[in-house]
């Protein structure tokens, strides 16, 4: 595996020791501490500026002014940038500082000085680069549940040095209590997440994120590398949308409250700007754009459950499938978000950038159930998830999706993002997470090539294997053979991918951790796909 690992960068900036985390009431500790609590992490890079994060919560738990400093060597003898932020108990004792009068494609040493002179732990960060670049490497995250195993996927990238950022596309920690989505037996190492209950309230929000940041790999990886960061669902409540969420009961009080509270607490604990959406120059290279697709404009998600339910569910779900299903109206982004991408990617098309890069939190290309798959359940399995999978089987015979939360839900938002794909050219590279498997897609709209998706597996969320007792591979060979868009999948491992873009080619790797189940750096690249500039398919 062709991947460079810098220990001595993991062991500089990996702050906790390697059993954090199984060490009772580690997280209310941590968020009960004093000083410099959660390590250092930076985000949202430019080519002259970057966003730095730190924790700080002083002997009084008042109000404290904390400085930012950044410099070209870990001694700090040439400041180049500072930058100060009064923080206190209004935001969680967060800080957020942007620096700017950066040069481009430069490694930097910074850190945050507080009144009584203490310094937080020093971390790395990386400019984006300006004009001519010839090679750029993203780790991309999605899904990483706290009980079901350690980071290791967080731990084996903040060692690399062939990556110049990390991309998290949602599902950075999860809401609900402990034991509610966790191992059978158990969290992995002990590794459970505070509060007891589910995230409802700020405060459940607050100490949840400070639990996820505890930490020591992903503290690692933050303090070692910039990140751009989206949220998907988890971070406020499963299967969310504008008005709600599956996992949102009446007696949890008011969606728009607890909405707002998710908000607030994201953009308290990471590294990012109060935009919901942005777009990122890499050079020449190419441009990311990071989007937003759950709390401010999604329609509710299709309800297709009562359908199966009718006299004659083939009729009913025809009628779906033909009407309701197409509404123009139903919009994953909302039309103020869908005008921005279209005019930013269009800016990029036209500037001759090599790449348009956009990150989705689900899954874009089309998935249906195959006709087969009632045969990969156990003749012993649950009576729900057979009847689930039947059901899968009957629409997909109809044509219609495997889910609903993604964008098969949305069918006309995707033809308008695809055909405005198309009309202008662009390079189109798709990047998304939610499924917990791995899979890539070249994407068609009207019968003609769009672009190219690489869809990531989770950290450690359970995918496929946790229902289906039998060999992936059969599944993967399944799922392809019933979609033409599908290329590959892994429906069974856990890990990150590693995307390296050069101006004729981008190459997409599925790196594998080898275990969730004890902490470890060992990996391997599973699968990878290429795509030539030009072409929007792979090969």
């Amino acid at each position: 595996m062709n991947c460079r690992i810098d220990r001595r960068a993991l062991l500089l900036t990996g702050t906790l020791g390697l059993g954090a985390l199984a060490l009772p009431g580690v997280a209310l500790a941590q968020a009960a501490a004093r000083g410099f609590t959660h390590s250092v992490a930076s985000g949202e890079p430019g080519a002259d500026t970057m966003l730095l994060w730190t924790r700080y919560v002083p002997a009084d738990r008042g109000a404290v002014k904390l400085r930012a400093q950044i410099a070209t060597s870990a001694d700090f003898t040439r400041i180049i940038a500072e930058g100060e932020q009064i923080t206190g108990p209004w935001r969680d004792h967060t800080a957020k500082v942007t620096l700017a009068g950066l040069s481009p494609d430069t490694r930097y040493f910074y850190r945050f000085v507080a009144p009584d002179g203490s310094f937080s732990p020093v971390g790395r960060t990386k400019t984006l680069p300006l004009g001519d670049a010839r090679r750029f490497g993203i780790a991309i995250f999605s899904c990483s549940n706290l009980p079901f195993g350690y980071f290791n996927a967080y731990g084996h990238a903040a060692a690399r040095d062939d990556i110049d950022l990390w991309v998290h596309l949602g599902d950075y920690l999860y809401e609900y209590k402990q034991g509610g989505y966790a191992p059978a037996g158990g969290p992995i190492g002990g590794r459970l997440p505070e509060p007891a209950g589910e995230m409802i309230h700020l405060a459940d929000y607050r100490l949840r994120y400070a639990s996820y940041r505890a930490d020591p790999d992903l503290q690692a990886l933050h303090a070692a590398k910039p990140m751009l960061v989206q949220w998907d669902d988890h971070e406020s409540a499963n299967d969310s949308w504008e008005g709600g969420a599956e996992n949102h009961q009446a007696d949890e009080g008011d969606w728009s409250a607890r909405k707002a509270a998710a908000m607030q607490v994201f953009r308290e604990w990471m590294p990012v700007s109060e935009t919901p959406w942005g777009s990122y120059e890499i050079g020449t290279l190419a441009t990311f754009f990071r989007t937003e697709s759950r709390l401010l404009a999604r329609s509710e998600q299709p309800d297709v459950a009562p359908l199966f339910k009718a006299a004659d569910p083939v009729k009913a779900l025809t009628a779906f499938r033909d009407g309701p299903w197409h509404d123009p109206a139903a919009t994953m982004l909302g039309s103020e978000q869908e005008v921005w991408l279209d005019h930013a990617m269009r800016r990029s098309v036209q500037a001759g950038q090599r790449w348009q890069v956009v990150g989705f939190g689900t899954i874009l290309g089309n998935l249906t159930t195959p006709a087969e798959a009632m045969s990969w359940l156990a003749p012993d399995a649950d009576p729900r998830a057979k009847a689930y999978v039947q059901a899968g089987v009957l629409a997909g015979r109809l044509g219609l999706p495997l889910g609903y939360d993604s964008w098969g839900g949305y069918p006309a938002a995707r033809a308008r993002f695809l055909k405005s794909s198309q009309a202008m050219g662009a390079n189109l590279l798709v990047v998304c997470g939610d499924s917990h498997n791995a899979w890539t897609f070249d994407l068609a709209q009207d019968g003609k090539a769009a672009g190219v998706e690489f869809a990531g597996h989770a950290v450690t969320s359970p995918g496929f294997e946790s229902a289906l007792k039998l060999d992936p591979k059969v599944v993967a060979a399944g799922m392809v053979k019933a979609n033409p868009e599908l290329k590959w999948c892994d429906t069974s491992r856990r890990g990150y991918m590693a995307l390296t873009l050069t101006p004729d080619q981008a190459r997409n790797d599925w790196v594998f951790v080898d275990t969730i189940t004890e902490r470890s750096l060992k990996a391997s690249i599973g699968h990878s796909a290429t795509v030539q500039r030009g072409r929007n398919v792979m090969g």
